[in-house]
């Protein structure tokens, strides 16, 4: 395709082709550590804080210093790699742009080269846009830019169009490895990294593995030790327990960790899919004010703190809901007191989906946080414990909150299999982690037992199928990827009768991607 040539260069493939050689055991060594972890909490044992590395815990150590462009994350803006959404990012105002080749883009060959060109022409500043419409896009000077952040896709993913010794490399090695070959050289001549957000970690030692690959390729091109600079999302319960071994691991680069809140949710569910007694209520009670995620922001505002790093906030998804002034204010009211909530408890920055949110969410961080950040907010007075982060709330489930489930996740996955991986659904901006939540609560859901609604309607294989029932005509419409909502609902029907919860949405619908 257009582009290709001049990205997979015979030095860049070399370059990849190295990477996986070298890393490609120690991944799947990694990813089998966690099959095997995930067997043991479905014998019923529960994720605690690790005894062989209290040490670590227990010793003086800080990370190491940050440069200026990381210093004020008040703002950053998330989004998929297309040149359109590339340059409207980085001239949004937020202070950081994280350009997400994960859970908004659609792996497909033509997105993933697409957004590496798009990448590569902002970095070298001759990246343009024209639309059908003949608008023309162009980014600000560079002194004006939000910073730029890179997040490829998680270690569970593979990347079948590039083979090295006839194996599909790993995703996460090819979308950093790729940026990196291309970028990093005129990055950290700009003072500006590369800097990475790293997702869907689960240990320390996965977070080793990145590391170990970062070292890699700073030799390999030549520069300093630590240049390139990384930011751990804590979105798996797991990791909740390692976050200050992963702050270790990666001490010479990390620039901080992530309340990656809806993964955080999915994982949650994933973790104690076979436990009865962790069911989560419907996703919309299940918000930061929780018990147990509240537990988890503030462990991870002492760790980052006590170390040195940032703790940065969750995302917001809503997005502007035009023509109805009371339900667009309602909306900015939640999103208000959300980042409300995460400046006073001591995030040092937050996330938003759509670039009308920015001044709302800047303006709370200004008036609260007028530093460039607040680690020095040790948050002493936390203590949490492993029943403090394990123990779920208390709500319910309603026949909205279950069909919503329904569609949201065969309209996500429908859009995804069309192409698009960042889908505004209801006035929220819907992505792979959402969807995940969705399919993974009505799995566990209907193999809970004695699990109603609260009108007293019983959550079996009837309501499900009825839910499906409603979506078909969903086809004949022009929402994202509507040509493919019958797939979309077979493969949902097919994961939630499968006898075990699939890992990942995205592996079996990767399958379908050109």
């Amino acid at each position: 395709m257009d582009g290709q040539d001049a990205l997979l260069t015979a030095e860049a493939l070399a370059f990849l082709a190295a990477l996986h050689r070298r890393f490609e055991p120690e991944r799947q060594r990694r990813l089998q550590a966690r099959r095997i972890r995930q067997s043991t909490f479905d014998a019923g044992a529960l994720p605690d804080f690790r005894p062989d590395t209290a040490h670590i815990r227990a010793a003086d150590w800080r990370v190491a210093p940050l440069p200026a462009a990381l210093q004020d994350r008040r703002v950053e803006i998330t989004g998929p790699v297309d040149p359109k959404m590339v340059i409207n990012a980085l001239n949004s105002g937020a202070k950081v742009y994280m350009a997400d080749f994960e859970d908004s883009t659609s792996p497909t060959w033509a997105n993933l080269v697409a957004g590496q060109q798009a990448l590569r022409g902002a970095v070298a500043g001759t990246l343009e846009f024209t639309a059908p419409n003949g608008k023309h896009y162009a980014p600000k000077p560079f002194a004006e830019q939000a910073v730029l952040m890179v997040r490829p896709r998680g270690w569970h993913l593979d990347e079948k169009h590039v083979l090295v010794d006839g194996q599909p490399m790993s995703g996460s090695l090819f979308d950093a490895g790729l940026f990196a070959f291309h970028n990093a050289r005129a990055l950290a001549a700009k003072d500006r990294g590369p800097f990475f957000y790293l997702p869907k970690l689960e240990s320390m030692e996965e977070a080793q593995l990145w590391n170990d690959v970062l070292d890699h390729v700073e030799a390999e091109l030549k520069l300093p030790r630590g240049q390139i600079k990384a930011t751990v999302l804590i979105e798996t319960l797991p990791a909740a327990f390692e976050m200050e071994e992963i702050l270790y691991a990666l001490r010479d680069r990390i620039a901080g960790l992530n309340c990656g809140r809806w993964d955080y949710v999915f994982s949650y569910i994933k973790t104690f899919r076979r436990h009865r007694d962790k069911v989560l209520p419907e996703r919309g009670q299940v918000t930061m004010t929780q018990p147990f995620l509240r537990a988890y922001s503030e462990l991870l505002i002492q760790t980052c703190h006590r170390r040195g790093a940032h703790a940065m906030g969750g995302m917001a998804a809503q997005i502007p809901i035009a023509n109805d002034t009371a339900a667009n204010d309602a909306a900015l009211a939640k999103v208000r007191a959300d980042k409300l909530r995460e400046v006073t408890a001591g995030h040092d920055g937050t996330w938003v989906a759509h670039p009308a949110l920015i001044p709302l969410a800047q303006a709370v961080f200004d008036e609260r946080m007028p530093g460039a950040h607040q680690k020095h907010l040790t948050r002493e007075d936390v203590l949490v414990t492993r029943d403090d982060l394990i123990t779920p709330p208390i709500g319910s489930i309603t026949r909205a909150g279950f069909e919503g489930n329904v569609e949201v996740c065969v309209r996500y996955l429908a859009a995804w299999l069309d192409g698009n991986g960042c889908v505004p659904i209801h006035w929220l901006m819907e992505d792979a982690a959402t969807a995940e939540i969705a399919r993974a609560q009505l799995w566990q859901w209907l193999r809970a037992g004695d699990l109603y609604l609260d009108d007293g309607t019983p959550v079996d294989e009837t309501l499900f199928e009825r839910a499906l029932m409603k979506l078909p005509s969903l086809a004949s419409t022009d929402i994202p990827g509507a040509s493919r909502i019958n797939e979309a609902i077979g493969l949902l029907d097919r994961l939630t009768h499968a006898d075990e919860l699939e890992a990942f949405l995205t592996l079996p619908a990767y399958r379908r991607l050109d």
